[in-house]
């Protein structure tokens, strides 16, 4: 029985949806079973042979990167019309901050700590790419990460597992709407199942060894959060997790995703990560690879082919239960009705709006504008007046280059639509203000200074420097990590002879990770952090740094004074003996021969201190705000109950501007020690100038739940202290107490 019998039919509830299900599993021999376990590349355009007779013999369920529409609706015609039993595909692509309207990078993204524009930003990605016949995102990637060296740090949320979690399940919602079979949802997928983001020396694809107590208070957090929200899929880590490859993990596939967590969705390996696990050493062949794989819970296998290869005499001696394969059947079947692929499995461009339409790029904008963070502005060189100036100096490789603002991991964007700073610029200023170009030097890693002689020429012409620095595209994302994070090529010797001119210097940076930036940050007056921000780049920076916008973004992430502090971040436990003011001394105040008793006996370094270069949830804006009177609402609470902490926030400056206001609480004796903060809530609020709001929090009991040394999700009783403030450095605190 051919299954073209379920198109154009819809899925008017669960039960209706089993039985269809059940109905085509009946029909499937166990070929056709591992056939949908199997996603292979698609042609980049074309049908290769290949490829289209295993559609046709039902080998394949899912197709990888093609995005030519015609292509993509003849890959399902096949699968459709031609293979036995009729089954689309999935289409799976890497959208992971836009299609063609191209968005800041996921870092970046965070840095709004806005999930009402990340949601916008991702639900974009989706009808753009939904136009193409992409069904499948392999996104957002909320992966907890704590070390900048790590290229794929751009493509994360930060190092805070809220943050995260709020923001992922943003992106998620986003891609998926609220029906995956309405026009324009895209199934989404949580990545990488679990603690990649840990990698040894921040070196892709590395070792990550995690003990289970961090990894459930810290790093599978965010996971649960989109088990919770029904994100459509899930994948596997390249790493290897205390030992056992993750697409090998049973602890994490079975156990914790889906015996405790009651996951009900797929789950797809990385990138040829089954084979790779011979590699790790962890087995010794493919065959074995596809063994511990398919038992551990991994439904689908990405670009290789062991399952397609192997599983059939896996089954046949008694190695994998035939049982378990069908379960996993179910679930990608299930999503595809669900993605009423069965209804209609073709695209038709005319059911979806333009590509880089005005709306789309409204909202990319928006995305950049909010995701820049101002981390310096010494005597309130931002906001530059167009009316106060006669001419402004843009300097940089990277003021005009519409490719490298795209950042990293960009397969379908197109530097010809980006708009960059200096085009950006030129465009706001007009005839008022002469603009004075300059690259200064070729490229991000020139080491050499033949362009410095003209970029000194255009400061000294000029009233004021905009300086755009930082890394080209390619310098974060897969495999590109960094041992060496400060600005590469001459770009530091580049802003000490701008310096020496006198001139103001605003400097923008574009990154896909924080920098190290100590060497440099005396030299400049300010700083604007604009990561990568995509295609509206230009024209976000622009309305920031000529005041028709005031910077809101704040950092997702610790910014390190050098690389020696990673990893550093704000939830850090207390240790037996925490630093101080007082217990750092200096490495250059000691004198020589000093005695070992001398020298603080605390957690620190010697030449760094304990402190980052700026904190988590640091970020400045052209208002001022201050907090003041923080109360609870109750100074004890019992276990299921609520408490309010509340703030007043007062912008005392000349602009209005938005805060965002954040909580942060410290469970001060637990069953395992925590960490001296934990981010709890955040809020974004718009303050006139003089404007004071009163902005509350409510904390339930479950709020504050960790997992103890029994690996058991519990609230004990006791003290906690609360901070309310516009970074982890907050000093206004409230105290309150839990009892049973």
């Amino acid at each position: 029985m051919h299954s073209i019998k379920f198109l154009h039919q819809d899925i008017h509830d669960q039960d209706s949806l089993q039985g269809m299900v059940s109905e085509l599993m009946s029909q499937m021999g166990l070929d056709e079973k591992i056939g949908q376990m199997s996603q292979l590349c698609g042609g980049g355009g074309w049908v290769p042979d290949h490829l289209a007779a295993a559609i046709r013999s039902g080998q394949v369920g899912s197709v990888l990167n093609e995005v030519d529409l015609d292509t993509v609706n003849e890959l399902q015609r096949i699968a459709v019309e031609e293979s036995r039993l009729g089954i689309p595909l999935l289409n799976g692509r890497d959208v992971i901050h836009g299609f063609k309207t191209i968005l800041p990078i996921p870092l970046g993204q965070a840095a709004s700590w806005d999930p009402v524009i990340v949601s916008e930003g991702a639900r974009i990605s989706a009808v753009e790419a939904a136009s193409s016949g992409v069904n499948w995102t392999f996104a957002p990637m909320i992966d907890i990460t704590r070390d900048p060296r790590w290229g794929r740090i751009a493509e994360s949320l930060g190092e805070d597992p809220y943050l995260c979690g709020v923001l992922g399940v943003a992106m998620t919602k986003g891609f998926q709407g609220t029906d995956l079979a309405e026009n324009g949802s895209i199934a989404a997928c949580a990545k990488h199942f679990a603690g990649y983001g840990t990698a040894e020396g921040g070196r892709d694809y590395n070792t990550a060894n995690i003990p289970e107590n961090e990894m459930r208070n810290v790093h599978l957090r965010p996971f649960k959060d989109l088990v919770d929200a029904n994100v459509a899929t899930f994948m596997s880590a390249f790493c290897d997790l205390n030992g056992v490859p993750a697409s090998g993990n049973s602890w994490l596939m079975d156990q914790v995703l889906r015996q405790e967590w009651g996951y009900e969705g797929f789950v797809v390996s990385d990138w040829e990560s089954i084979i790779e696990m011979s590699v790790h050493g962890f087995t010794g062949d493919d065959e074995e690879a596809a063994l511990e794989a398919v038992n551990a819970g991994i439904d689908m296998e990405m670009a290789s082919s062991t399952y397609r290869d192997h599983l059939e005499n896996l089954v046949a001696e008694g190695k994998v239960d035939l049982e378990h394969i069908d379960r996993m059947v179910v679930r990608i079947l299930t999503l595809k009705f669900k993605l009423g692929l069965f209804r209609d499995p073709y695209t038709d461009i005319e059911n979806f709006p333009d590509l880089l339409n005005e709306a789309h790029l409204q909202i990319a904008k928006e995305a950049a504008t909010k995701s820049c963070v101002l981390l310096k502005n010494d005597n309130k060189t931002l906001p530059l007046s167009i009316s106060g100036l006669d001419s402004v100096a843009v300097i940089g490789p990277l003021a005009d280059d519409g490719y490298e603002q795209l950042g990293t991991w960009v397969f379908d964007g197109e530097a010809e639509h980006s708009i960059t700073i200096k085009n950006a610029i030129e465009s706001l200023v007009g005839s008022n203000v002469t603009v004075n170009y300059s690259r200064g030097l070729d490229g991000t890693r020139c080491k050499h200074h033949e362009g410095f002689g003209h970029a000194i020429d255009a400061a000294y012409q000029s009233d004021a420097i905009v300086l755009v620095l930082g890394e080209e595209s390619f310098m974060s994302g897969e495999a590109h990590s960094r041992a060496n994070i400060d600005l590469p090529g001459h770009q530091e010797a580049l802003i000490h002879a701008l310096a020496e001119t006198g001139k103001p210097i605003t400097l923008v940076i574009m990154a896909g990770r924080p920098l190290t930036l100590e060497n440099i940050v005396d030299k400049v007056d300010s700083i604007l952090y604009a990561w990568h921000p995509g295609t509206m780049g230009g024209p976000a920076i622009a309305d920031l740094l000529f005041g028709l916008e005031s910077p809101s973004g704040k950092l997702p992430v610790t910014f390190p004074k050098m690389v020696g502090q990673v990893p550093i971040y704000y939830s850090h436990k207390n240790t037996g003996r925490p630093p101080s003011a007082e217990s750092c001394i200096q490495m250059d105040d000691v004198p020589a021969r000093a005695a070992q008793t001398s020298l603080g006996m605390a957690s620190f370094h010697l030449d760094a201190g304990y402190t980052p270069l700026y904190p988590f949830g640091h970020g400045l804006s052209y208002g001022e705000f201050h907090y003041v009177k923080i109360t609870t609402s109750k100074s004890n609470i019992s276990l299921g109950q609520s408490i309010d902490i509340a703030v007043d926030l007062i912008n005392t400056g000349e602009r209005q501007a938005e805060e965002v206001v954040q909580l942060y609480v410290r469970d001060l004796v637990g069953n395992v020690t925590r960490p001296v903060k934990e981010l709890k809530g955040f809020r974004r609020v718009k303050l006139n100038p003089g404007q004071r709001e009163r902005v509350s929090f409510s904390i339930h009991t479950d709020d504050l739940a960790f997992y103890n040394r029994d690996m058991k999700l519990v609230t004990e009783p006791g003290q906690f202290h609360a901070w309310i403030g516009g970074n982890s450095d907050a000093p206004l605190w409230a105290e309150f107490e839990v009892h049973e």
